[in-house]
């Protein structure tokens, strides 16, 4: 049976399978928009565990960041540890504090007990839901792109077709099925991913030294060594950490977790196993330079698989990519869809039933899919994309966050629903969301960061919010 055919097989069989187990927690789903949500806020640690390492190891960890290792070599690993290191920071910091609440969204939990306005939780739910749709428009990037290496076609209708599984495959079943696939998922994806570099490492008999001499060997020495100065490796890392800290998906499996100690601990684990297979896949990357400098970065990998090693090894990968695109992608679609509805749309809405709500996420999960499409074509890069929606989201978020949680009104009382407790104003919250993530973009992260965290406090002190005037249906979590 040839590569292609057997290509199409594994595509089909796996995209049936995991859309026949969505089905069977579609009514469990249905019953309530919580359980649609964050599973009825009752995930046990295994659940946790094995739903983080799905979500977390994408195609950009394994397809991404060997082509920014092929192109950049170990100058990429400072993102790295600061993307998968900021897991571990969230574990230790924040996931604690936020299994202890039942909120759906980052956004509701900083309107809740920070900032008590509309429009600033509108803004998060924005900021936040762009790092969802540029990592899922990053999963079939990257699909799109191996499959067209693997069987010759056009990536762009491919793109689409496997956009389309995820679409499916996550509006079926909600919170419920995407936890229990990504159990199955995550075991398969450790093990396979495993066996891969072990196969790809031994071309240079796992030796770093020998690494380093075939690199010379081809002119790319230079890959090998870390050429970055201290202002762009804390660039790097503080806009992969920042990004990290404010992407809802885990901040969702927290609000979804029995404990907060299963969601501290669970995070932990799956950070240190990101920072592993990440920091491989990079070197992955350099593997492939010693062997052939004059590839496409974007198809490094694709390419050593495919012709240096065998038809099975061929297949495992494929495997491999599918398990890590459909697990991460299936996320952090139904993330966004429930930020949209939850953010968005209940709190400028007249109340409505469950039924209502959860329709209403599904039709947002086809949205944010679509949304998703066109930004995999219009990306250039994987990581490019993630790094796009990282230095937006974490430059204006993640000041104003932890300002807010610092800055408390009351300081001997602990943070609780329905409590709004930050000296965070109205205004101080809606100029630095806004303030940090155009100037991130402009003129880099660190500037970002500095500009929000200025103008919050600037404005929050000149122009206080008087909380006690509000209403109080405006001090109860949405």
């Amino acid at each position: 049976m040839s590569l292609l055919s057997l290509t199409w097989t594994v595509t089909i069989v796996l995209s049936v399978f995991f859309i026949g187990m969505s089905l069977l927690f579609t009514k469990k789903a249905s019953t309530s928009f919580t359980n649609f949500a964050i599973a009825g806020g009752t995930l046990p640690f295994i659940l946790l565990l094995f739903t983080d390492i799905a979500t977390i190891m994408g195609v950009g960890n394994f397809v991404g960041h060997s082509s920014k290792g092929y192109e950049i070599g170990l100058a990429n690993i400072p993102f790295v540890v600061g993307e998968q290191g900021a897991k571990i920071l969230f574990a230790l910091v924040f996931a604690g504090f936020a299994a202890k609440f039942t909120y759906k969204t980052l956004a509701e939990l900083m309107n809740d007990l920070l900032l008590r306005d509309k429009i600033s939780r509108a803004l998060v739910g924005l900021l936040t839901s762009s790092i969802m749709i540029a990592w899922v428009g990053g999963q079939a990037k990257g699909m799109g792109d191996l499959f067209s290496v693997f069987t010759g076609m056009d990536p762009i209708p491919m793109i689409v077709v496997f956009s389309g599984v995820f679409i499916l495959y996550t509006l079926i079943g909600g919170m419920y099925s995407v936890v229990w696939t990504d159990l199955i998922q995550g075991a398969l994806l450790i093990a396979i991913a495993i066996w891969i570099y072990v196969k790809v490492f031994a071309k240079v008999n796992f030796s770093i030294s020998e690494l380093k001499t075939s690199l010379g060997d081809v002119g790319a020495g230079q890959l090998a060594e870390m050429t970055l100065s201290f202002g762009e490796v804390f660039t790097l890392f503080l806009t992969g950490t920042l990004g990290v800290l404010a992407a809802q998906v885990y901040w969702q499996r927290c609000f979804a977790a029995k404990k907060p100690k299963d969601a501290s601990r669970a995070m932990f684990y799956s950070g240190i196993v990101a920072i592993i297979f990440t920091c491989l896949a990079t070197l992955s990357g350099l593997v492939v330079k010693a062997t052939n400098p004059d590839l496409d970065a974007s198809q490094a990998i694709s390419w050593l698989i495919l012709e240096e090693m065998t038809q099975f090894v061929a297949l495992g990968f494929f495997i491999l990519i599918y398990l890590a695109a459909i697990s991460s992608a299936s996320s952090l679609l139904h993330s966004a869809a429930v930020v949209i509805t939850n953010d968005l749309v209940i709190p400028n809405s007249k109340v409505r039933n469950d039924d209502f709500y959860i329709k209403f996420t599904r039709w947002c999960i086809l949205i944010v899919g679509i949304f998703s499409v066109g930004a995999a074509v219009w990306a250039q890069s994987i990581i490019g994309l993630f790094s796009l929606a990282y230095t937006m989201a974490g430059g204006g978020v993640i000041p104003v966050l932890i300002i807010g949680l610092l800055w408390k009104r009351r300081k001997q009382e602990a943070f609780g629903m329905g409590r709004q407790n930050s000296g965070v104003s109205v205004w101080g919250g809606r100029v630095g969301l806004v303030s940090g993530a155009v100037a991130s973009l402009a003129f880099g992260i660190l500037w970002g960061v500095l500009i929000s965290a200025i103008l919050t406090i600037m404005l929050s002190l000149l122009l206080p919010t008087d909380r006690d005037s509000q209403l109080p249906e405006e001090s109860v979590a949405q």
